[in-house]
């Protein structure tokens, strides 16, 4: 009878033996969980890391091409301006620059060249607040609304500036207080500092919609004195107050259309040009023919890896970076603003004298090399700017 009652509680099953099996099974589960969890998230971690690694690699192996490409392209575009006194658009035949040198990247790598005309669109430290108001009209914002964004902007960038709108800045009442500036802006990237702008061209996350690409893509942040029409930006020709019918004459003549189909691309060799065109007897005011501010974009590939150089030139220093600082500050007359001012000034004085003794042996000696363009920006990796229209662009592209 004992055999038999072993044999049936056995064959029923031991609840607790069966509980802690559960148990034990249950351990490893979460465990096996909670590794799998952290393997994850190391892999992601790993390859993170290693995507990092790759791109500096990329990087060194790539950037003497990028810098080669980069003076053969300037080399080329020095000739055209021997030749030809200046600049004025791609049409004149250097939109190929590495082709015409004959230059030919190393084996298995891909070298594109683009050019996008700074200064055919317009120079943002030069607009009024009269100008901005129609523009944002014109781009369906109301006239409230257009008044309060030009006065948002202007108060931003210009000393002492009265606003024509009911609009105030609150920026002493953010989690960390500041004044407007009352300078030119330097970077897009200001604009979601801006009151009123933030709201106009950033959407609830923060990203930038598309008035924001709109207004990047008509203005420049480059101080220079004319527009250069031959880029056929939109916002230039409404600048000078110009009607459909005459913008549309600008366009057809710079991309070969309409009535000019037979010339093909065209460009604007002088300002009586625009006004022939136009049908006008003066030419418009504001505007130019020649490139004063060019941004060269070049982009190296070796297989998977890339490597862009971004760099905008002066031609002729006609057009300069917006660096200074605000003058109407309290801080740039501070003690310690001075004494900053004064070691930068020490160090790059030392700096100077260093690199002139290397090349002349005499520290009080600058060498003069007669570099026919300044560097405005140059950038590496960086986000490409907002795109200009297609008739200010150029595009190189040379394969081995």
């Amino acid at each position: 009878m004992g055999a038999q009652r072993h044999i049936t509680k056995a064959l029923a099953g031991d609840p607790i033996r069966g509980r802690r099996r559960g148990a034990v099974i249950l351990v490893v589960l979460i465990t096996i969980l909670f590794a799998g969890a952290a393997l994850t998230l190391f892999m992601q971690q790993a390859s993170d890391d290693l995507r990092v690694g790759m791109r500096d690699a990329d990087a060194r192996r790539l950037r003497p091409e990028a810098y080669s490409d980069l003076e053969t392209t300037l080399a080329v575009l020095q000739d055209f301006i021997l030749v030809n006194g200046s600049l004025k658009s791609p049409a004149e035949g250097w939109g190929d620059p590495l082709a015409w040198a004959g230059y030919t990247p190393e084996s298995g790598r891909t070298v594109t060249v683009q050019f996008a005309d700074e200064s055919g669109k317009v120079s943002l430290p030069h607009v009024t607040d009269a100008y901005l108001v129609d523009l944002f009209k014109s781009w369906d914002i109301r006239q409230s609304d257009a008044e309060r964004l030009a006065d948002a902007l202007m108060m931003w960038t210009t000393k002492n500036y009265v606003p024509t709108s009911d609009f105030t800045p609150t920026y002493d009442l953010d989690a960390i207080p500041f004044d407007n500036p009352q300078r030119p802006i330097r970077t897009w990237s200001e604009l979601k500092s801006i009151d009123v702008v933030r709201e106009t061209f950033f959407d609830h996350a923060g990203r930038p919609n598309s008035l924001w690409k709109q207004f990047t893509s008509t203005f420049s942040l480059f101080d220079f004195t004319a527009s250069n029409l031959n880029a056929g930006n939109t916002g230039v020709m409404q600048a000078l107050n110009l009607d459909t019918s005459q913008q549309s004459l600008l366009s057809d003549y710079l991309d070969g259309r309409g009535s000019y189909r037979s010339q093909g691309a065209g460009y604007f060799r002088s300002s009586s040009d625009i006004a022939r065109v136009l049908g006008v007897q003066a030419p418009p005011t504001g505007v130019g023919t020649d490139i004063q501010a060019l941004r060269i974009i070049i982009t190296v590939r070796d297989g998977q890896g890339v490597f862009r150089l971004d760099a905008v030139v002066s031609i002729g220093g006609a057009a300069k970076a917006v660096t200074q600082k605000a003058a109407n500050k309290d801080w740039d007359a501070s003690p310690d603003a001075a004494a900053a001012a004064q070691a930068l000034q020490a160090t790059t004085t030392a700096n100077q004298a260093a690199a002139a003794k290397a090349v002349t042996g005499d520290s009080t000696q600058m060498p003069v090399l007669n570099y026919p363009f300044t560097i405005l920006e140059l950038r590496e990796n960086d986000d490409l700017p907002p795109a200009l229209p297609p008739a200010a662009q150029a595009e190189n592209v040379n394969r081995t």
